[in-house]
């Protein structure tokens, strides 16, 4: 199974009058999620399902790839690495799951599926981690497919 986990682009700052879930990409973010979106078409397999917080700033990020998506409640912003686990039905799902979503969350289940303890890695706004599992000789592994920031792609 392939899990490509795609932090949402970068965001306006949290503040008092705003809730956090409606925070809109700034025009950096904007610029950021179409760079990205636009290696993702080329590089995702086309039977990706792609799932979705339903934060303003990751439904953003996720137009900017014109795929379909769903938006997926359990992958909010205060979502834990056991419920993402759960909803993309890792490591058993027989297509490819993208997860636009959120730190911490998408950092310590980067952590738990390559070093076995989750831990606060960071991953970058709008940065994409790559995770593949297989089994070799009988045991099942994580590989770290890839590592994609939308400032080493062209612009």
């Amino acid at each position: 199974m392939d899990l490509i986990l795609w932090r949402h682009a970068e965001a306006q700052p949290a503040h008092d009058d705003l809730a956090d879930l409606d925070r809109r990409l700034t025009a950096q973010g904007e610029r950021q999620a179409r760079r990205m979106g636009l290696w993702l078409q080329q590089h995702l397999p086309a039977t990706t399902r792609v799932l979705v917080s339903p934060a303003a700033r990751t439904v953003a990020t996720a137009e900017a790839l014109e795929r379909r998506y769903r938006v997926e409640s359990l992958l909010a912003p205060d979502a834990d690495a056991d419920a993402l686990l759960r909803v993309v039905q890792w490591p058993d799902a027989v297509t490819p799951v993208l997860v636009i979503g959120h730190q911490p969350t998408l950092g310590q289940v980067a952590a738990r599926l390559l070093a076995g303890v989750e831990q606060p890695w960071s991953v970058k706004k709008c940065g994409l981690w790559w995770l593949r599992s297989r089994v070799r000789n009988g045991e099942r592994q994580t590989v770290l497919h890839g590592v994609m920031a939308p400032d080493l792609i062209g612009r």
